[in-house]
């Protein structure tokens, strides 16, 4: 989801611009600047942030400064880790916004929302999964690829309605009949790109996915 940053209150615009901002330089600090010194990963970190601008262009107006698009951020944050899947997110974004003239006031705020939120949360879920669930080839492609996309998904779409709603833009009611009864159906298709992106690149292109390894997820299972 993305969302008209004209319509949220004035204190709830500056929160998210500085949790965005605390958040980038966060992933600027972190991020493993090393792995991009290998041309083969650097090629593929690049391509992916191309794949997520092209995928941020095809969106759907649910409402008047509420739109909708696939995010894909799942699978880029299985593939690099919390600190790049920021970082790259916040290129495809910067690129788009460049591309359609689009305000950077809704650059800040939909980076929180579509970025940093989906992508931290995948993050922690990739954690818990690990901690509470079995090693498994099958657990990590349907529950980190398929289940938390969808959810991740859902839980940034939910955050962006009750800004909306926070801010007086919409009234709970009126989401509630016009927009959340749809989202099951809007979320199938965010669960199954990147499901179905992390099954093609853990079956062909392991290396590729850091969050992924042959010892822990094949070897003796």
């Amino acid at each position: 989801m993305t969302i008209d940053a004209g319509l949220l209150s004035p204190l709830l615009l500056w929160v998210l611009i500085a949790l965005f901002a605390l958040s980038f330089l966060l992933a600027l600090r972190l991020a493993p600047w090393r792995k991009l010194k290998e041309p083969e990963q650097a090629n593929v970190f690049f391509g992916a942030s191309v794949a997520l601008l092209l995928l941020w262009h095809l969106e759907t107006q649910v409402q008047p400064g509420l739109s909708y698009h696939l995010l894909g951020v799942t699978a880029v944050t299985l593939m690099f880790g919390w600190s790049l899947a920021v970082v790259s997110a916040t290129l495809a974004l910067a690129g788009v916004t460049l591309n359609t003239g689009g305000a950077w006031k809704d650059f800040a705020v939909n980076a929180f929302l579509a970025g940093v939120v989906p992508i931290t949360l995948t993050q922690f879920a990739l954690i818990l999964i690990r901690w509470y669930l079995p090693k498994q080839f099958f657990v990590y492609v349907l529950i980190n690829g398929f289940v938390t996309a969808g959810l991740v998904a859902a839980c940034a779409a939910y955050l962006a309605i009750a800004l909306l709603v926070m801010s007086g833009a919409y009234s709970f009611a009126e989401m509630g009949e016009k927009v959340i009864p749809f989202f099951p159906l809007m979320f199938m298709p965010e669960a199954f790109l990147n499901g179905w992106a992390m099954v093609v690149l853990v079956a062909f292109k392991p290396g590729w996915v850091y969050s992924f390894s042959d010892e822990q997820y094949l070897k003796g299972k």
